[in-house]
């Protein structure tokens, strides 16, 4: 068997920059450090930083009066920041620096007037956090929840971060067909694109796609589905322990990409396990990217 690593792949620069703000909390300020929402979409990432001390939570009301708390990168509303205000709570806002250029769009165009559109999955936390940033309609099916108003409507489209660049062109392009006018952001991140497009030029040489990475992260299924819509068996896996032996049955080269929140590491154990008499290294984009700490952590 043959294992063929796509490039780029595994942590981006606001993932780096979100863990890097919890183990700096955890050294400067000790434990026990709070953390609203998983910091990333990694359960070995949270478990790593839970060893060290941090304590995930889901809701501002579980961080106990007085504590320190870290806002996870996917963002969040303005309402989570007045709850931690109300509780005395020492706030860290590791949103990933994208992510906020997506907040201040939508603040932008909503002063000028215009009716904010969100192209997401809804229930994300991402988009949790951007459509609380101001009054918008979320679009997560664009045949079905392109809003009918007048085609005259000012409009502003933003996107999640994290999305398929293939779908998000179909959901802008039903967007555009009802208001020609329509101001389009697309904000999908650059390591999404990235890693979408390393992926596509990998299925042609492959037989099996092992996307490595959370089923709750949003840009690790984006890159599942990019290898199953060029007609390659792709699966989502944690690590080594959920690979199918049937998966690989007459499969000559398999291969791997991991997300954006997904630590080397784990693409390491899984190629061990797959022990390949041959690896191959794609080459792609140079990622060169690089975020500073929030101004608390300088």
């Amino acid at each position: 068997m043959e294992v063929i690593l796509s490039s780029p792949r595994g942590f981006c620069a606001g993932v780096v920059r979100a863990v890097d703000v919890v183990e700096q909390c955890l050294q400067k300020f000790g434990p026990p450090v709070y953390v609203k929402h998983q910091i990333v979409h990694n359960p070995y990432v949270v478990a790593e930083l839970e060893r060290k001390g941090a304590i995930t939570v889901e809701t501002v009301e579980e961080v106990p009066p007085g504590s320190l708390v870290v806002f996870s990168a996917h963002g969040s509303p303005p309402e989570d920041f007045q709850k931690a205000k109300e509780r005395n709570l020492r706030v860290i806002d590791a949103v990933c620096p994208l992510v906020t250029r997506v907040h201040n769009e939508a603040k932008k165009y909503h002063r000028e007037g215009k009716q904010v559109l969100l192209v997401g999955h809804r229930g994300h936390q991402e988009v949790r956090g951007t459509m609380g940033q101001v009054p918008m309609t979320l679009i997560d099916d664009a045949v079905a929840e392109v809003p009918k108003w007048d085609a005259a409507t000012t409009v502003a489209v933003l996107t999640q971060t994290t999305l398929s660049v293939a779908d998000t062109a179909q959901a802008i392009a039903a967007v555009q067909q009802r208001f020609p006018n329509a101001v389009v952001r697309n904000d999908i991140c650059y390591a999404t694109t990235n890693r979408q497009t390393a992926v596509m030029e990998m299925a042609s040489k492959v037989d099996l796609v092992l996307v490595i990475g959370a089923q709750n992260s949003s840009n690790c299924n984006r890159l599942r589905e990019v290898a199953e819509a060029r007609g390659v068996p792709a699966y989502l896996i944690n690590g080594p322990e959920e690979i199918d032996p049937a998966w690989l049955q007459g499969k000559q080269r398999v291969g791997i990409t991991s997300g954006a929140s997904t630590p080397e590491v784990l693409v390491e154990w899984v190629i061990e396990a797959l022990a390949p008499e041959k690896l191959t290294l794609l080459t792609g984009a140079v990622e060169d990217v690089a975020f500073t700490l929030p101004r608390e952590l300088r």
